[in-house]
């Protein structure tokens, strides 16, 4: 029985990079992967982007009124009318945006189609909340990993601090990708108080 795996992290730990790796690794050795990611994150509009400049088109965007197991079946049947090379895994970026029933269907794919799932996303929001498709794959999830980053003061990282205008903000939408002018910033639990505490915003 394949397994869905969600590898996790704050911002800047290298999520989209070690997904574009592993999609390497598979195809160096002849097999076909599928590469998909909710329509959500559209920052890169079709493609998986990494910080580090590298990029690829993903196969598959996923709408959030997707059917993930369906969709992700029509796919396989389409290519296999091309090829007769069996998929070896489907990879997601952003998973968090994941609904929790997309989430459910990613586990069917891995454990009724036998095709092995890995998810690769943070788990929370600017004011530490988590996201549904994050939760529910930290519910479900087969493998659990986390991929580490540090933040400026060198300890570990682990939440994701949003910024206008240089300055760190604590309220708005969960989700603010397209047409915010926000940027982020991976913070370990003390400087993320520390910034709480100038603004007079409830840390938790």
């Amino acid at each position: 029985m394949a397994k869905l795996y969600f590898r996790h992290g704050a911002m800047n730990s290298g999520k989209s990079t070690a997904l574009l790796q592993v999609a390497h690794n598979y195809e160096e050795r002849g097999q076909s992967v599928i590469l998909a990611k909710p329509n959500t994150d559209s920052k890169g509009e079709d493609a998986v982007v990494s910080r580090l400049g590298v990029e690829r088109p993903v196969d598959l965007l996923v709408a959030p009124e997707d059917n993930l197991r369906a969709v992700f079946t029509r796919l396989v049947s389409e290519r296999s009318e091309r090829t007769s090379s069996r998929i070896a895994c489907l990879l997601i970026d952003e998973a968090q945006f994941l609904t929790r029933e997309q989430v459910n269907q990613a586990f069917e794919i891995a454990v009724l189609d036998d095709v092995p799932v890995l998810g690769y996303g943070i788990r929370t929001d600017f004011q530490t909340r988590g996201f549904p498709g994050s939760i529910r794959l930290l519910e479900i999830a087969h493998s659990l990993e986390e991929l580490k980053t540090i933040c400026r003061c060198g300890k570990k990282a682990m939440f994701n601090a949003r910024k206008a205008g240089g300055r760190f903000i604590f309220k708005g939408d969960q989700v603010a990708i397209d047409g915010d002018a926000v940027t982020y910033e991976s913070l370990c639990p003390s400087c993320y108080f520390k910034e709480c505490e100038k603004v007079g915003a409830d840390p938790l």
